[in-house]
């Protein structure tokens, strides 16, 4: 009762209502994202009090709003799920201080309306938004289906049984705030397509519009507050800019002193294989646009296990399988390092070779040779700044009809060794920059352009003659005959 009275206090702008939600989250902005569910018109579902100011909604409490609501709503269940997303996004793309024609949420705006008991979570723990998919798939007892506009018009649902469409959106972000307008003015349109499609098919349904994480960051809250972007009450006081200051300074002493273990894979009680990167990334082609997909949470930090069921190594060959879940839209995804070693008589020694970077899902493999630009002494890790598919690269798809055109890896500050480890510690490094790097290269041409000028110079002053006459003033000038 006390949510139907603050809606209708509401105005007709999706704006006013996230200036509310905004004010009303004081919280830690960086680790919360926002969630919207609705309904299809003429679907009500019971009365649900939203969390008091500055309370943060965990996976139980979340768990507990999404039950309550399928209990009684529609189970044909829309999930809108975004990589990133926060309550900044609306207050700077939302059209928030009357600039209506701004607005990038024109159809998200006209949903909230039109249903009869929209839920606005403002500060929902990131955590708890990522795993909203394993607790509407418990919940509904389905399994999800990854879709698109063009796909749901062709699919036909039935109201009586339980189905999950779960809609990937993008988030950009770069130099050019306007990017990630453009994004999401982008998004608002395929919401307003599904639904579109969906009331055609006079089918119920519940919608929900969240995202995976933050897309904002405490160090830059304070510059966009700056811009205009958002406003805090508690920066009068200086009370938030002073936990912003402490967050900041904890963060940069972990980057500093807590580097993270790197991936260890056992064959018994030895270890046999270790990964470590700064950053793993995968990217498909789709529609013409390159999608990105960071691995490095879900591989490497504190607290995370990855699976790796699949990988195996002996004495000549190594094999390290990072399983995953949900990636770029596909359910089941693998990445794959395939190593081998061997004697080479030329150099009289054992080199291992990183043979292929492989990636399945969903029945579909794509590989990568790298055995060409990936290699080290087998007592030896192999360590490289940048191993990437499109930027210098060094790893190629394996024939042109390959799936791994449609794909880019990146690994940034990369190690591998899948052999002969010791503990679990790196072995000494053979780094993939040459002695001979573009540094030292124009270093040496410089000098060699300086060592020429500086002869050219030298040999001109020794082709100047002195003359071999001098004119005495005290005595008769010198007459020079025209002849000579």
């Amino acid at each position: 009762m006390a949510t139907a009275m603050v809606l209708n206090r509401i105005s007709t702008s999706l704006a006013v209502l996230v200036i509310l939600l905004n004010i009303l989250n004081t919280g830690k902005c960086d680790e919360q994202v926002p969630l919207m569910l609705w309904t299809s018109e003429g679907i009500s579902l019971p009365s649900q009090s939203p969390p008091t100011a500055g309370h943060i909604v965990g996976q139980e409490q979340l768990g507990s709003y999404l039950e309550k609501a399928l209990n009684v709503g529609p189970r044909n269940v829309l999930l809108f799920l975004q990589d990133k997303m926060s309550i900044e996004d609306f207050t700077m793309y939302g059209g928030a201080f009357g600039n209506k024609q701004d607005s990038v949420f024109p159809n998200l705006e006209g949903a909230l309306m039109s249903s009869p008991s929209p839920l606005v979570l403002p500060a929902v723990s990131w955590p708890a938004s990522n795993a909203v998919i394993g607790q509407l798939q418990d919940q509904l007892e389905t399994s999800p289906l990854y879709m698109d506009p063009e796909t749901l018009s062709q699919l036909r649902l039935n109201a009586s049984s339980p189905a999950l469409l779960v809609f990937r959106l993008p988030y950009g972000t770069g130099a050019d705030l306007m990017s990630a307008k453009e994004i999401l003015s982008g998004n608002d349109e395929v919401i307003g397509q599904v639904l579109s499609i969906m009331k055609t098919q006079s089918v119920p349904y519940t919608a929900i519009y969240t995202a995976l994480r933050p897309s904002r960051e405490a160090a830059s809250l304070s510059l966009e507050a700056g811009l205009g972007g958002g406003r805090s009450l508690l920066q009068a006081r200086g009370g938030y800019r002073d936990r912003e200051r402490e967050r900041e300074r904890q963060r940069k002493i972990k980057e500093k002193a807590g580097v993270y273990p790197p991936v260890e894979f056992k064959e018994g009680d030895n270890t046999c294989i270790l990964l470590w990167a700064k950053t793993l990334s995968v990217s498909i082609l789709r529609s013409g646009r390159w999608e990105d997909h960071d691995l490095t949470p879900s591989t490497f930090g504190e607290g995370v296990s990855p699976k790796l069921h699949g990988s195996s190594c002996d004495q000549t060959k190594s094999r390290l399988v990072l399983n995953y879940e949900d990636v770029l839209g596909h359910l089941s995804f693998k990445l794959i390092f395939a190593m081998s070693q061997r004697h080479y008589k030329v150099s009289a020694r054992r080199w291992f070779t990183l043979d292929a970077v492989e990636l399945e899902y969903d029945g579909t493999k794509a590989t990568f040779n790298g055995s060409r630009n990936i290699y080290a002494p087998a007592e030896y890790s192999y360590r490289c700044e940048s191993v990437t598919s499109f930027r210098w690269p060094v790893l190629v798809p394996h024939s042109s009809k390959d799936p791994a055109n449609q794909w880019r890896v990146s690994f940034e500050d990369f190690q591998i060794q899948g052999f002969n480890v010791t503990g679990s510690d790196f072995s000494y490094a053979s780094d993939c920059a040459g002695f001979f790097t573009p540094g030292i290269w124009m270093g040496l041409m410089t000098s060699l352009l300086m060592v020429l000028v500086l002869t050219y110079g030298l040999h001109m002053i020794m082709q100047l003659r002195t003359m071999d006459r001098f004119d005495d003033p005290k005595g008769p000038a010198i007459s020079v005959p025209q002849t000579e």
